[in-house]
């Protein structure tokens, strides 16, 4: 028994895989301010999590129990945020992330909006942002005789506060940011990531409208307006080539159907979306937050991988139901980082309800994902969850009363809700509904991981096996295979030697047009919106690339993100091969070459001298020691002991750029300081690019033509030529990917997205 199963009594995650433990300990299990844990065991945090969705119950003792059989053997899955903090009567909020209000084009609205995201993101939300209400660059500001900085100025002081609260600790929030596609600076926002380092902490989408899609079909000229005033005319195509070149090179902007996201909202009779939360699946007005959860799909599975595997549709039925009135609950019980966020979740009572573990469910029926009959049985089970969704809002509002914004007759005659079927109208119609959209899916990320590993939201399954290796207290490393739930469970049935059958497929061996025909198929039964990836070849050509946009646009899909492999996408430097293993400690010659680099620093009057030495290995120069020299003493103990476990981490060798990216990342209260046109956060900071810019010199880093990427792919042991994924920039451990719009770690749980 390894020392995590240890501390604990008998858990379901004792028959999981190691790193379901590992993820629930570090991101999910309840311990107090010593780190001692309060959760004994995963059935503990789900009746911590039970008890306090109960409570808005006006009998909770009723309740509390049909809450914890919900939740247990992973059958549904609310959020991380729920998982990690209702009942843990810390102050956090349970709802994953929020848009937030529509910037006024005044610098003082600005800067509090500024301080409204500052306060979500301290909650640990993420937020979604539209900046096209912003005037564009060079356009006049009235009464100060200055020019407007533009949009992309002020994302840049978001992304700054962003990582200044990630500094000091906070959990990490991310950040979505749109911008229309008519806006005058809609060229300089698409291209914006090709800057090295910008905007890192944001994912960016363009609205896009139909009048712009029916532009690009027909070859005409789109005009850029603001306000009256037309900025330029350019071609639709050339626009629409911009946006999908980019993406084609690193993975964004996505693209998000604004005009269809409006018109299928069951609520547009009260308000007007602009923006998404940072993954997408929820299109949020202002102020909206998105209180997420999932059904596990692959638990639900009777008679797997036999001719009468099936999901009992009056068991996801009342699973449904409990869901339903777990998450109504969890708007009552929760707190809010603003008032206005609080009053809007109250307002509509939005919640989220989705779906994980369908490729794994699919595989365990017999079905290859992709294919023509899994996107029919994909589609018929979203019907399910839909309909018996809105029928347990019907009887919540019944009970409870209906969303306070509930105005019948407009409600019902919104696309979404003509499209169910009479039975639900009816319910409406007679009893209102407890909450205005229902459904969602989202991405499912460590959730997933901790659930056995199931496959993730509506995505296939990412790899069916692959080695992980695990850091051991005492510094080693031991190897660990992770595989895939619905392996795992057919290699018990069938053994070990068995051949899989044919309906075990990843995303490698899909095609696009196959990824998109699965998001269309379940967005025919969501409400709200797919956070999904369509994964595209590296060597696929511009026009297939473009088409699976088009594919996504006139198959009904709200929104599109691709994801082509390349060696950049996700960091700035690229890291050349041959550099050798991490503790494997280098050996000091009694020469050595190097380089001093003069760094001047605002505060200080005297400069500071960095001196690095390299060290010669399989004919490449690497970097082996750092020293900083300067008159001023004032910052001396902080840096010899910077410098020497810099240096130290050089001479363990293996993967190193991420000193210089954790370095660049540290940000000073007192503020930093501007140098060569961009902000440097604090003197360590400019240590770190000094650090980067010497490996850029030395060869041992490569800058590549734009910069959002992790270093080069490994392979997978246990799948030979399955692509296992980039460096992740925690665990330095090949496997980065990106699921459902979102980049995370199938090692240690990292996401991008929080």
């Amino acid at each position: 028994m390894d020392m995590l199963a240890s501390d604990t009594a008998s858990s379901a995650l004792d028959r999981a895989a190691p790193i379901s433990r590992q993820i629930w300990d570090a991101k999910y299990r309840l311990k107090s301010v010593d780190g001692t844990p309060i959760d004994r065991t995963v059935e503990d945090s789900w009746r911590r999590v039970a008890h306090a969705l109960a409570v808005a119950e006006t009998n909770p003792a009723a309740w509390e129990g049909r809450f914890y059989d919900a939740l247990a053997d992973f059958r549904f899955m609310p959020a991380g945020r729920i998982l990690a903090g209702a009942g843990s009567a810390r102050r956090v909020t349970l709802f994953n992330c929020f848009v937030m209000g529509e910037i006024e084009d005044d610098l003082g609205a600005i800067f509090s909006h500024l301080r409204e995201a500052a306060l979500t993101m301290q909650q640990g939300g993420g937020i979604g942002y539209d900046f096209s209400s912003l005037r564009p660059k060079g356009a006049p500001v009235k009464g100060v005789g200055a020019d407007a900085s533009g949009p992309l100025s002020f994302m840049d002081v978001w992304d700054s506060m962003c990582r200044t609260i990630m500094s000091a600790g906070a959990r990490r929030g991310a950040m979505m940011a749109t911008l229309r596609c008519d806006h005058p600076d809609i060229e300089a926002f698409i291209a914006a990531k090709r800057e090295p380092g910008r905007l890192r902490n944001f994912n960016l989408s363009v609205l896009v409208t139909d009048a712009f899609m029916a532009a690009v079909d027909a070859d005409a000229d789109w005009p850029l307006v603001f306000g009256s005033t037309t900025y330029r005319i350019l071609r639709a195509r050339a626009l629409f080539d911009s946006i999908t070149r980019a993406t084609y090179d690193y993975a964004e902007p996505g693209v998000i159907f604004i005009d269809r996201i409006n018109a299928r909202n069951n609520l547009n009779y009260c308000e007007t979306i602009h923006a998404t939360n940072p993954c997408g699946e929820q299109p949020l007005p202002p102020y909206g937050a998105c209180l997420l959860g999932s059904i596990n799909m692959a638990r639900l599975v009777h008679a797997p991988f036999t001719p009468h595997a099936r999901i009992e549709a009056s068991a996801l039925a009342d699973l449904v139901a409990v869901a339903i009135r777990m998450m109504d609950n969890t708007i009552d019980v929760s707190g809010f980082p603003l008032e206005a966020q609080l009053h809007e979740a109250q307002a509509k009572r939005r919640i989220g309800l989705g779906m994980t573990g369908l490729a794994d469910a699919l595989a365990m029926c017999g079905l290859r994902y992709g294919s023509a009959a899994a996107a029919e049985k994909a589609s018929d089970w979203a019907g399910q969850i839909e309909r018996a969704a809105y029928l347990a809002s019907t009887d919540l509002a019944r009970e409870k009363g209906a969303f306070p914004l509930f105005d019948r007759e407009a409600y019902l005659s919104g696309e979404t809700i003509r499209g169910l079927d009479a039975d639900v109208r009816a319910a409406i119609a007679a009893h209102g509904i407890r909450n205005a959209l229902l459904t969602s899916v989202a991405p499912t990320g460590t959730i997933s991981l901790v659930a056995d590993n199931v496959s993730s939201g509506v995505e296939p399954i990412f790899a069916l096996a692959y080695t992980r290796k695990v850091l051991q207290p005492d510094g080693t490393r031991t190897e660990e295979e992770v595989s895939d739930y619905a392996v795992r469970r057919f290699r018990t049935l069938f053994g070990d030697q068995a051949p899989l059958p044919e309906a075990f497929v990843t995303a490698q061996d899909l095609t696009p047009s196959e990824h998109v025909r699965m998001q269309a198929a379940v967005q025919r039964h969501v409400d709200s919106a797919i956070s999904k990836t369509v994964n595209v070849p590296e060597d696929i050509g511009m026009a297939a690339f473009q088409a699976v946009y088009l594919d996504a646009y006139r198959s009904g899909c709200k929104g599109c993100t691709t994801y082509r492999p390349n060696a950049i996408t996700g960091s700035v430097l690229e890291v050349k091969p041959a550099t050798p293993m991490p503790g494997d400690l280098l050996i000091r010659s009694e020469q050595l070459t190097g380089v001093t680099y003069k760094l001047r620093w605002p505060d200080s009057e005297h400069a500071m001298y960095v001196t690095i030495n390299d060290i010669e290995q399989d004919g490449m120069r690497r970097p082996f020691e750092i020293f900083c020299n300067s008159k001023n003493l004032e910052h001396y103990a902080w840096v010899v002991a910077l410098t020497r476990m810099i240096s130290a981490v050089f001479r363990r060798g293996g993967e190193v750029a991420f000193v210089a990216e954790e370095l660049k990342q540290v940000f000073d209260p007192r503020g930093g300081h501007w140098n060569a046109g961009r902000y440097v956060p604090s003197l360590v900071a400019a240590i770190g690019d000094v650090i980067e810019r010497h490996m850029l010199d030395i060869g041992f880093l490569a800058e590549p033509e734009n910069a959002d990427g992790y270093a080069a792919p490994a392979t997978s042991p246990a799948r030979p030529g399955a692509q296992l994924g980039p460096i992740c920039p925690k665990c330095s451990q090949p496997g980065l990917v990106k699921e459902a719009g979102c980049l995370a770690c199938v090692h240690c749980g990292w996401s991008k997205c929080g």
